[in-house]
């Protein structure tokens, strides 16, 4: 029998939760920051009595580590020691990135740790292959505070040095994972969505599908009274879920409406109005999802679902002619 803890992510972090104990080959807790043992690494090498070392000082062997605490802002070091197979703690609040980020599952890897999210588990009984055979009670337990280790003791100049490093360094990761978060919305969702546009665009064009679609919509779309009533077409309760999925229709109108406005055919001061005009029947097929999520009783379900679908035929030219008077003065 022996102690062991789970740690769990941080309010902002990713991954876990992760239950560490040590064996009779992993016996040491490492920290991979500056400036010393992290305190993170102190807790819980003192919740589990087993010694600290520091990565930067001294090369341990990954089948020595119990877990290793890194501060890496998401480039490469957070990455390292999960693909070694090492449990790792990042304090940094981040996702799986990084060259390495294929490593970095929910197993192995949290991040965004900090004093109050490790916890005691009790009673551990470890088998010959340093696995757990059973968990007889888990329980959290009031922990005293941990000693600060000797290395952090120490005051004086370097301790300045570090702290003022660490500060700047949590600054410049926080842009840097916001920089990067926005380069990947940009791959994964805005690039693809202009490529299909620009394909849309090309097909209309070519095979003359948008003339036929834009003479039928145009004595639609160049007035307000045709715009009311492809708002209600839309919102219609028994076209509104079919035509909800993927607003692929809406994002075809939409196109085809942009490009009469480009050539001049329809007044550009339509624009807003038509916008909303034809996104009518938006999130119409998610209402029961949505409600199911929020744990809705199935009579909430069965009423609710057609109450939104009906109310959409008021609320949808209601916007129209909203986004009509606003558009006043913007063209």
């Amino acid at each position: 029998m022996m102690k062991s803890v789970i740690i769990n992510h941080g309010p902002n972090g990713w991954g876990g939760p992760l239950k560490v104990f040590p064996t009779e080959t992993q016996k040491y807790v490492v920290s991979v920051t500056g400036g010393g043992i992290h305190p993170l690494a102190q807790k819980i090498a003192d919740l589990l009595d087993v010694p600290t070392k520091d990565g930067f000082k001294e090369k341990i062997e990954p089948e020595e580590i119990i877990i290793v605490i890194v501060d890496c802002g998401g480039t490469l070091r957070c990455g390292v020691y999960p693909k070694l197979g090492v449990k790792t703690i990042d304090v940094h609040p981040i996702s799986p990135s990084g060259p390495l980020s294929k490593f970095m599952t929910e197993d192995i890897f949290v991040s965004g740790t900090s004093l109050d999210d490790v916890t005691v588990s009790e009673n551990i009984e470890v088998d010959s292959s340093g696995e757990p055979a059973t968990t007889i009670s888990e329980v959290e337990m009031p922990v005293e505070e941990p000693p600060q280790s000797e290395v952090n003791k120490k005051k004086g100049l370097m301790d300045i040095v570090t702290s003022l490093g660490k500060t700047i360094g949590k600054v410049v990761n926080i842009f840097y994972q916001g920089g990067r978060e926005s380069i990947d919305i940009v791959i994964k969702n805005i690039l693809p969505f202009m490529t299909f546009v620009s394909i849309m665009v090309g097909i209309i064009n070519y095979t003359g599908v948008g003339n036929m679609i834009a003479n039928a919509v145009k004595p639609l779309a160049g007035n307000l009274g045709g715009l009311l009533v492809l708002s209600v077409i839309c919102a219609i309760p028994i076209l509104s879920p079919i035509l909800g999925p993927g607003a692929v229709i809406a994002q075809v109108v939409g196109v085809l409406i942009g490009v009469e406005i480009g050539k001049g055919t329809i007044p550009p001061s339509y624009a807003l109005p038509a916008l909303f005009a034809i996104n009518s029947q938006v999130v119409c097929d998610f209402i029961p999802v949505g409600l199911t999520l929020c744990e809705a009783t199935p009579e909430t379900v069965e009423i609710g679902t057609p109450a939104v679908l009906f109310t959409r035929l008021v609320t949808g030219p209601i916007a129209v002619i909203v986004a009509w008077l606003l558009s006043f003065g913007l063209y």
